[in-house]
C-alpha cells in the first residue's frame, strides 16, 4: 500500500514539474522588467523541485530493487 502512495505522490510532482515546465517556457510579454526577477525565482524553484524529484525517484528505485530492505 506504501509503494502505490509512494508512486501516486511520484506521479503528482511529476505533472506539476510538466506543468511549471510549459508555464517557464512561454514568451514573456515585451516590456515587463519586473517580471524577469519573478521568472528567475520561477526557475529557480522550478530547479530546486526537480532535484527533490530526482532524488525521491532515485531513492523509489533503489527501494524497489532491494525490495524495500
Amino acid at each position: 500500500m506504501g509503494d502505490r502512495r509512494a508512486l501516486d505522490a511520484v506521479s503528482r510532482i511529476e505533472r506539476a514539474l510538466a506543468r511549471i515546465e510549459t508555464a517557464a517556457r512561454r514568451p514573456q510579454p515585451a516590456g515587463n522588467g519586473g517580471d524577469s526577477a519573478e521568472l528567475e525565482q520561477v526557475r529557480g524553484a522550478h530547479q530546486k523541485l526537480r532535484s527533490r524529484v530526482e532524488g525521491a525517484i532515485g531513492q523509489i528505485d533503489r527501494l524497489l530493487e532491494t525490495g524495500g530492505r
